[in-house]
């Protein structure tokens, strides 16, 4: 019978040990569920040095009402609330999701509160945070904020909310996973299965990776306890991933050319403007953007 496991939000069925995807949840997910793992990161992310994971309450987005709306991770410490994304195929929308998630979040920590008294209701103050680990290159850090996507720029910002993304892949932000062993093993487990996967069938890059990482001590407890689970999400992530990569590749094209008669093209000009701002080569825009060299030297001088 199948049962659902409350950490991860996956089911396990009888000998097939598949996965039911009817929450979002994901290999980075199952690790920093584990409020050890959670407060390793954040105080690598902070500098500081807590050790009762106690401290940490964790109240990520999980009632199946709002299942479409589901974020990875959030939890209040230090007066703060913190709202942490994992995203291996880069996506500009975000902010936007950030704003939807921070808008549930704050609706649920004042429903007792008298929204229309004379005192002030309190709120922590938040951080959005990203950490990316996909397989196209993207700079180490990336500020992306909601006004990105507004259709025209005003002079006065009435709503912002800005978010850092971090790259984890390679040798990126090393300094951070330094300080989090957890992240660094998670990026170093993700980096071998895509590298694995340029010359083998992705079940055997999974299984190599996996193998690999025991011998040599790579989240080596958490695979120990969960091999199976493990490696059938991880196989779910990747298929998923090169799905959407696949599906954000046709609906782009199919954007550019539906779109040119409705203002797609300055929009892509603003996009392709910020990307320039955030230290984008080249290269990298005209990759993401699906242009030619000759395409992005037009929108530049636009």
């Amino acid at each position: 019978m199948a049962k659902r496991n409350r950490k991860s939000g996956w089911k396990r069925a009888g000998a097939g040990n598949t996965i039911n995807r009817t929450f979002k949840s994901t290999l980075f997910i199952m690790l920093f569920e584990d409020k050890n793992n959670l407060l390793e990161l954040y105080n690598a992310m902070t500098g500081k040095h807590y050790t009762d994971p106690k401290l940490l309450k964790i109240n990520t987005l999980k009632n199946a009402i709002y299942m479409s709306m589901r974020n990875d991770l959030s939890f209040l410490i230090d007066g703060r609330l913190s709202l942490y994304e994992h995203q291996s195929t880069y996506n500009p929308n975000l902010p936007l999701r950030f704003l939807f998630y921070i808008s549930q979040l704050y609706s649920g920590m004042t429903k007792n509160d008298n929204l229309y008294g004379t005192a002030a209701v309190k709120l922590p103050p938040p951080e959005f945070i990203i950490f990316y680990n996909g397989e196209k290159e993207m700079p180490e850090r990336m500020v992306r904020k909601l006004s990105d996507l507004y259709t025209f720029k005003t002079e006065e910002i009435r709503l912002e909310l800005e978010t850092v993304m971090l790259n984890i892949s390679g040798d990126n932000n090393a300094p951070l996973k330094r300080a989090c062993r957890t992240l660094r093993d998670y990026a170093v487990y993700t980096d071998k299965i895509r590298e694995y996967t340029k010359t083998m069938e992705l079940e055997e890059a999974v299984e190599l990776a996996i193998r690999e990482c025991l011998s040599e001590g790579i989240l080596k407890e958490f695979l120990e306890k969960h091999r199976a689970e493990a490696k059938e999400m991880s196989i779910f992530e990747y298929n998923q991933e090169r799905h959407m990569m696949q599906e954000r590749e046709a609906a782009w094209n199919e954007g550019r050319e539906a779109g040119r008669q409705e203002g797609m093209e300055e929009n892509l000009r603003e996009i392709i403007r910020n990307m320039i701002q955030q230290g984008l080569s080249d290269e990298q825009i005209i990759s993401y953007c699906n242009i030619t060299n000759a395409e992005l030297e037009k929108y530049k001088k636009g």
